[in-house]
């Protein structure tokens, strides 16, 4: 496989950057198993770092990551410093403030306004950078954000941040945010059978020439554990990725590109074979037979 493989998905915006569609999401990075937890076993550094490297080989210039994406020893960030810097001109670092965790991995209540600062300089001192290319404002709950994303436009007005977006939120969050600063993207989670409910705004956000980066296209209703704490696998998925003779994954990400020129995907893994596999969703040619069943699969209807 080579970097060509990648350019089969195109590419979209964010801001004034371009990226391929396909990324790569660096939660599963810093161990193995599930991700988030405080037990989590630190993941080999070596293969950590190889893993992201090769990643650039194949093309890939988005990253998603953020300062709480750590295990004991390991640093989602600090292994995408110590593995890319100096960075290529072309690779966008993406990251998200909001949430946190203390030293020993357990979670902190959601960082005030005033706190989101320190949050975007911790995520600069672990990347070793001056500026942040895109930061998402993280929420949880249906309450005004326009505290919080304000702060983080006067972040991006002093220089420290190039371009805001939205991460876990509703179609009302992304009006009030527009209010205050320009929204590059909308990560939300989303995948086949997996909140058939944002269709409607995954369609709202293309209509605007914004990026909607689903988190959990292959893991589903795994969440952090990964794909294969999610319980069996969708027949329809199944069925699909016999006939084409790939993994269900990469049926998964293709149907995902699928969704509009602007859903990006960002597939996490710390293993080399996935990551191509990954990749290669690029290239995966789904017929309109394979989106009519994969469709009614996520909206949960029969095909016929």
């Amino acid at each position: 496989m080579t970097s060509q493989t990648i350019t089969a998905g195109g590419t979209w915006t964010l801001g004034d950057r371009t990226v391929h569609r396909i990324g790569f999401g660096a939660m599963r990075l810093a161990q193995t198993g599930g991700a988030l937890v405080g037990d989590a076993v630190p993941r080999d550094r070596d293969r950590a770092v190889d893993v992201l490297r090769r990643a650039v080989d194949l093309g890939v210039n988005h990253i998603d990551t953020a300062a709480f994406y750590f295990s004991p020893l390991r640093s989602a960030n600090e292994l995408i410093n110590h593995a890319l810097a100096p960075y290529p001109e072309d690779l966008v670092l993406v990251t998200k403030v909001g949430p946190g965790r203390d030293p020993s991995g357990e979670w902190i209540p959601h960082a005030r306004p005033d706190q989101l600062r320190g949050q975007v300089e911790e995520n600069l001192r672990q990347l070793g950078r001056d500026h942040l290319d895109v930061v998402n404002l993280r929420i949880v709950g249906s309450d005004s954000i326009a505290e919080r994303f304000g702060a983080l436009a006067e972040l991006r007005q002093a220089g420290l941040v190039r371009h805001l977006g939205l991460s876990n939120v509703q179609p009302h969050h992304l009006a009030e945010a527009q209010a205050i600063a320009p929204v590059v993207c909308v990560q939300n989670m989303y995948g086949i059978g997996v909140r058939p409910d944002q269709d409607a705004f995954v369609r709202t956000c293309g209509e605007q020439g914004i990026a909607f980066v689903p988190f959990y296209a292959i893991a589903g209703t795994g969440r952090e554990g990964g794909a294969d704490a999610g319980g069996a696998e969708s027949p329809e998925v199944a069925a699909v990725a016999r006939e084409h003779g790939v993994s269900t994954a990469r049926v998964r990400l293709a149907w995902t590109l699928r969704q509009g020129p602007h859903v990006l995907a960002i597939p996490g893994t710390g293993d080399p074979a996935h990551l191509a596999d990954n990749v290669a969703a690029a290239t995966l040619q789904l017929t309109q037979d394979d989106l009519t069943r994969l469709s009614a699969a996520h909206r949960g209807q029969s095909p016929g």
